[in-house]
């Protein structure tokens, strides 16, 4: 499991990149994956740099983002989906349907808190696109540059046809651990244990507890 100092240094300065960069224009189907990951990222960075309230980690101005700019953009269904593992497939759609949310509030919540650690330092190396023209499915490899060693921050898109077609985001990879398996044995646990239902409390409760420590995950 991802300790608390590696979310804190790396994955809320670099995951933030892929989280919060996200335009309100609609990607262009026809955008490189690669080059989608460069302009969000040079868009996020921006954003942090003139944005008080969202580099202070305000947590209102976090969510708005989300909802408004990201998750258009992101195929959160399949994370939460993947990250819940095969329970995901024993959920209602209500359940699915809480199930997102609550998994949605823990990972602002968690990536929020230290946004004030990206200085103005900090610069993004997108390395080459290892893929073919017809891939579907491909991995961008990145490093966060700036003080100390890079961080190392990879993305898994998938190209998706039909209205809002283009690449979405559906895993990131924070130095050497993806963001999905992290939490899938976390959740395998709750479900093994008190089923569906009780992971919606747990993490429910979790959120719940985050929020009344000033929005810094637990």
């Amino acid at each position: 499991m991802m300790n608390r100092r590696t979310l804190g240094h790396a994955a809320l300065c670099a995951t933030a990149v892929a989280w919060l960069g996200l335009p309100l224009s609609a990607l262009a189907a026809d955008e490189a994956p690669d080059a989608l990951v460069k302009r969000l990222s040079a868009d996020v960075l921006e954003k942090i740099r003139t944005d008080k309230n969202l580099k202070a980690g305000d947590i209102n101005r976090v969510i708005s983002l989300v909802d408004r700019d990201i998750l258009p953009h992101v195929n959160f269904r399949r994370m939460t989906a993947a990250a819940v593992g095969p329970g995901w497939r024993q959920a209602t759609p209500e359940q699915q349907g809480r199930l997102q949310e609550e998994f949605k509030t823990l990972l602002v919540r968690t990536y929020s808190g230290a946004l004030n650690q990206v200085n103005t330092n900090v610069s993004i190396n997108v390395k080459p696109l290892r893929a073919q023209p017809q891939d579907k499915d491909v991995l961008v490899r990145t490093e966060i540059l700036g003080r100390g060693d890079p961080i190392q921050l990879d993305y898994r898109l998938e190209k998706t046809p039909g209205e809002g077609a283009g690449w979405k985001i559906y895993n990131l990879n924070v130095m050497g651990v993806w963001l999905v398996d992290t939490y899938r044995s976390q959740f395998a646990q709750e479900i093994n244990a008190k089923g569906v239902d009780g992971l919606i409390e747990a993490l429910a409760a979790r959120n719940k507890a985050n929020a009344g420590s000033g929005g810094k995950a637990s």
